[in-house]
């Protein structure tokens, strides 16, 4: 695994939509963070029939013996609400559930359950101003899918109690932009986008319900995969010219770049004022050199010889 790029692409998916141009929380599309992913408590997704959801499944496949094991990550977004009336804004704390050298046949004998409480900052009972708690299930189990085959099926949900169908509640209680990463050892995952045709049937009944499972990492390698609430193709890449992060979902940084250099005065005090991925952007965009804007002008890849001549 290259790590360096997988957690490139890992983090441009949890922070995708997690702030829009103009970047300003006054901005009617930053009053709420609504990004891909989001996992909402059950009594709300229950009341949105469905809408909302409250959890996501995995299913993919892993070409491996009796020995092959697991690492399993699951990430989210954990929103804060800091300020008070019109100046407030959200901001969010990383949140991360670790499994460990997972012994995939073990898991098959024994599928595993588990609940994980986050704690949120300042008092519990309120959620103006501060962080609701959270509790997040994660249940995984494995079954032997063909000689050398396992099928994966991984289900995350969120159990946090709701008393007041209110959406600001249900937002601030919410898992955004959940996703997994799985790492294998000995074994190989199998690609549910181009599959070898002996697994075609099998990754075709792979059932994926709000997450889209892809080979991550150098083209070719296949020790790991993200379950991403985003729709991808295997091997995704930030683009080399990127100088970092906009969260516009389908971002064109020389855009955006642009557009950023035009805010007013008053317009980019709000933005550093907000909170601190919001003000990188505008740091990083002022100090761009020209040459590292003409870069994101434009870029060939992926030249080949023409075809034959007449």
């Amino acid at each position: 695994m290259n790590p360096a790029l997988v957690d490139k692409v890992v983090n441009a998916v949890l922070y995708e939509g997690y702030v829009l141009y103009p970047y300003r929380a006054s901005a009617i599309k930053n009053r709420n963070r609504l990004m891909f992913g989001g996992l909402y408590p059950p009594a709300w997704s229950a009341a949105q029939k469905g809408a909302d959801r409250s959890g996501l499944q995995a299913e993919c496949l892993l070409a491996g013996d009796q020995s092959v094991s697991l690492d399993v990550e699951i990430r989210f977004l954990h929103l804060l609400a800091c300020g008070e009336g019109n100046a407030e804004r959200q901001e969010a704390t990383e949140r991360k559930i670790s499994l460990n050298d997972l012994e995939v046949a073990r898991i098959a004998l024994q599928p595993m359950q588990m609940t994980f409480p986050f704690r949120g900052a300042g008092s519990a009972a309120r959620i103006d101003g501060r962080q609701a708690p959270i509790a997040a299930r994660v249940e995984l189990d494995s079954e032997a899918a063909g000689p050398g085959l396992w099928k994966l099926s991984l289900r995350v949900s969120n159990e946090t109690p709701l008393e007041h169908l209110e959406a600001r509640a249900a937002l601030m209680r919410s898992m955004a932009s959940t996703h997994a990463v799985l790492t294998t050892r000995g074994g190989e995952f199998v690609s549910l986008l181009d599959p070898p045709e002996q697994y075609r049937e099998r990754a075709a009944a792979c059932r994926n319900i709000g997450v889209w499972p892809v080979l991550v990492g150098d083209n070719g390698e296949r020790d790991t995969m993200l379950a991403s609430p985003i729709i991808l193709y295997d091997y995704p890449q930030v683009a080399a010219e990127s100088a970092g992060d906009f969260f516009d979902s389908t971002e064109i940084d020389e855009i955006l770049t642009l557009r950023v250099l035009t805010l007013t005065d008053d317009e980019k005090r709000e933005v550093r004022d907000g909170d601190e991925r919001t003000r990188q952007i505008l740091e990083r965009t002022e100090a761009l050199a020209p040459e590292q804007l003409m870069k994101l002008h434009g870029a060939l890849r992926g030249l080949r010889p023409a075809g034959g001549t007449e």
